[in-house]
């Protein structure tokens, strides 16, 4: 086994337990109770942007499906992350008028 088939696996192994890395992220989102305010949205929108870049240049400059699906997984579970942190957020939102007392 050369460098390029080390590099490759290495590349590989890393990209597909990222995937699942995902998941924890996604449950600690959801089971939030105060509008999952410990999540950065620019962040993953950053990392989501960074994964769809590197799905064009798979396809565009490598013709790699390979590649491509790697990152396309990767992409949505940065999705998953921004969706379910944008819906607990407005669920919080629109509890705090009924959490807030109102004037006496």
């Amino acid at each position: 086994m050369g460098l390029e088939d080390v590099t490759l696996w290495l590349f590989a192994f890393c990209n597909s337990v990222r995937v699942l890395a995902y998941v924890p992220q996604i449950r600690k989102a959801g089971a939030d109770r105060h509008g999952a305010s410990a999540i950065s949205c620019t962040t993953w929108s950053l990392f989501l942007m960074a994964h769809l870049s590197t799905v064009a240049y798979a396809l565009v400059n490598r013709g790699d499906w390979g590649l491509a699906a790697c990152f396309v997984a990767n992409a949505l579970g940065c999705v998953a992350i921004i969706a379910v942190t944008y819906w607990k957020r407005r669920c919080h939102a629109a509890q705090l008028p009924l959490l807030r007392p109102g004037p006496v």
